[in-house]
């Protein structure tokens, strides 16, 4: 990169020539710094994040105890022969990890990310039902407009149609329909809605055959309609299908774990327990790559002696590295003892009726704890300037606020440490953006 190219633009200008992570598009910032909830691009301009980076730094961007935490296993033990032992952090984040998950859950898998979380759920289901007879119990539903990782098996479950540039997925995947989709297509009362959807997958789990189902995988609230947030009996209807046919159900957490909806896990919110639970984002606050899968009591029994940690081949590299652990375990330990479940509850408290009157006349706000999902009305994409959530997303991005929009929706999941200030300037931006993309509120 020669000089002039770095006056004129902190990019190369051939990206291709560097790293394929980058973003692509006339938005893409190079960030250089970041403290509490804000970031510094290489420009100078600041930006606050409304979306804890990408629901991860739920303690910002500068927590201490975490870093000191992974400053300290560095200097300690960096990596561990993976082949050959395992670490103390490691071990000691799974217990942790187990103690804040529901009841019944006993056994943890540490990965390196979500994407990695989901194929070791359906890897594991697969086992289970071998090792209790049923080889045949192979295929894998999940919800269309569900999204579960960018790794060629999770990428298999969702269920959207621009993933298909990849080609054919997993063999064995069967897609069924989200609980709003009636309510979305024909206007169904969303409680009807969510009924039929779970009688829908009953009726597709018969239609495949039973024998050959080992797992339904779903996001018990979907990040890719606009969080959409199911009727309260949605998730326990699926809890009895899958019970009357044998079939482990998964809950992807990777968004909503970690105390993101007001409580550890969604599983408590909906007060629903899986057989496994994938999770990652918030766990280790953004300061490694970190992920789980969270194993119940009758399924960990599969991998080995009913005391003690469990794991089962081929894992990876990184997993259960020291330096992640180190992190997660510091970040699971801040969350409890500094009680940011109840700063959680009290932040949402304040931010969701200020956010409800904001969107309201110009769409609908779903929200549960710090997770926010606003499907907007009003002109669509036939404008020629794209689709209205990423609109508002571009017109919040030029005003410094990070948040995502896409299709006609929005969401906003900000940090466990957000200031009320924080937060007021966060929806005053966020309300200029819907006036210049939507019109002022009626």
């Amino acid at each position: 990169m020669t000089a002039k190219e770095t006056a004129a633009s902190p990019w190369p200008t051939d990206l291709s020539a560097y790293c394929f992570e980058v973003p692509h598009s006339e938005d893409s910032l190079l960030f250089t710094s970041a403290k509490g909830v804000r970031l510094t691009a290489a420009d100078g301009r600041g930006y606050l994040d409304a979306m804890s980076g990408v629901f991860v730094t739920c303690f910002g961007y500068d927590c201490g105890p975490i870093a000191q935490a992974v400053q300290q296993q560095l200097h300690t033990l960096p990596f561990n022969p993976p082949l050959h032992g395992a670490n103390q952090a490691a071990l000691d984040l799974a217990q942790a990890l187990v103690d804040l998950a529901p009841d019944g859950i006993t056994a943890a898998k540490l990965v390196n990310g979500g994407s990695e979380s989901v194929e070791a759920a359906i890897r594991l289901a697969r086992l289970y039902h071998r090792s209790h007879g049923n080889p045949d119990k192979v295929k894998v539903l999940s919800h269309y407009h569900g999204y579960h990782g960018a790794t060629f098996g999770s990428l298999s479950l969702t269920g959207r149609p621009d993933v298909s540039r990849f080609g054919p997925g997993l063999p064995g995947v069967v897609h069924v329909w989200p609980p709003d989709c009636l309510e979305e297509f024909w206007g169904v009362e969303a409680d009807r809605s969510a009924a039929l959807a779970a009688e829908m997958i009953e009726r597709t789990i018969e239609a495949e055959g039973p024998d050959s189902v080992a797992a339904l995988v779903i996001e018990p609230v979907i990040h890719l309609r606009g969080m959409a947030i199911p009727s309260a009996d949605y998730l326990g209807r699926l809890r009895e299908i899958c019970d009357r046919h044998n079939v482990l159900l998964v809950f992807d957490e990777i968004v909503t774990g970690f105390g993101r909806t007001g409580h550890p896990f969604a599983a408590q919110a909906f007060g629903v327990t899986p057989d496994l639970m994938c999770v990652g984002k918030g766990i280790s606050g953004g300061y490694a790559p970190l992920a789980a899968v969270l194993i119940g009591e009758h399924v960990a029994a599969v991998l080995g002696d009913a005391d003690g940690p469990r794991s089962f081949a081929p894992s990876h590299t990184y997993a259960a590295n020291p330096l992640a652990s180190a992190a997660g375990l510091a970040a699971v330990t801040l969350f409890n003892d500094g009680d940011y479940l109840t700063k959680v509850r009290n932040l949402s408290q304040y931010i969701e009726p200020r956010l409800r009157r904001l969107v309201d006349g110009r769409g609908t706000l779903r929200a549960i704890g710090l997770l926010y999902g606003a499907k907007l009305t009003g002109p669509d994409g036939g404008t020629g300037q794209g689709p209205i959530g990423e609109r508002v997303a571009r017109a919040c991005l030029k005003r410094g606020l990070i948040l995502r929009g896409q299709d006609d929706w929005i969401t906003l999941a900000p940090a466990f440490v957000t200031t009320e200030a924080e937060a007021d300037e966060t929806l005053r931006i966020l309300g200029e953006a819907l006036d210049e993309v939507c019109g002022a509120a009626r």
